[in-house]
């Protein structure tokens, strides 16, 4: 069976490639716990500097894998997929993103806590969770209205409309589009590497003081948005959009 999280280290950097081509790297469980540990594992590791977290030129992830969702459901905060969050909201180094093709659901509101994303230009990326009858996830309830305004975070959250890399960069979400997914993976490896000719300790208090004043209220909200969210994915609105996907 071929590896669906490939990790890959160049010097003092991770790669966390997600590597499930044949279903547009859709997540699992599985994918989501290796996920978790992998960046538990770079956060301990005196040696690692910076994690890059990417798909392929072609597509960065579809979100949840809907038959594995549905046959497994995350029943609490001591899901997998949760575990993948806050370890993400708490890692100590620096992560960075690259995202080319279709970046749906927590494909995009993970770059919300990556603290560099590079993005193709024709990247497409959609939080459509209302769409499926569910709500908002992993923070972005918070976080994008203060960072778009209410009127523009509604268009996204409320509506679930999509939006382009050239957008999400325009925005604040993402750090630079550039023309191609080869060119967004490119200039992120780049980048990541950058933290290797800096002084790690210097790095890591600086991140800690940016995120510090939010860190708490935010592990609250994801909480309570996971709690809702599990809630959710037994209505009969959700089970019902889900469902369509079999039909």
């Amino acid at each position: 069976m071929t590896e669906a999280i490939l990790l890959e280290r160049e010097r003092g950097l991770l790669t966390l490639r997600l590597n499930r081509p044949d279903k547009k790297n859709a997540l699992t469980r599985a994918m989501y716990g290796r996920l978790a540990e992998a960046l538990q594992q770079a956060d301990s590791d005196p040696e690692i500097n910076a994690v890059l977290i990417s798909g392929s030129a072609e597509c960065f992830t579809a979100g949840n894998d809907i038959s594995d969702f549905l046959q497994q459901p995350p029943s609490d905060l001591d899901s997998p997929v949760f575990h993948f969050m806050l370890n993400l909201l708490e890692c100590g180094k620096p992560v960075i993103a690259a995202v080319a093709g279709a970046a749906v659901g927590i494909g995009t509101t993970m770059l919300l806590h990556c603290d560099l994303v590079y993005v193709s230009h024709d990247a497409r990326l959609r939080m459509p969770f209302v769409n499926l009858g569910l709500c908002p996830e992993f923070g972005s309830s918070l976080i994008l209205p203060r960072l778009l305004g209410q009127a523009r975070a509604a268009q996204l959250l409320l509506l679930g409309e999509g939006f382009s890399g050239e957008q999400a960069a325009s925005w604040g979400i993402a750090t630079e589009a550039l023309g191609s997914g080869d060119a967004a993976l490119s200039k992120a490896r780049e980048m990541a590497l950058r933290f290797d000719e800096l002084p790690a300790q210097a790095v890591c208090i600086s991140k800690q003081l940016m995120r510090a004043p939010d860190r708490q209220l935010l592990r609250k909200v994801i909480e309570e948005e996971g709690a809702l969210f599990t809630q959710r994915l037994r209505s009969p609105e959700a089970v019902a959009a889900l469902s369509k996907f079999f039909r």
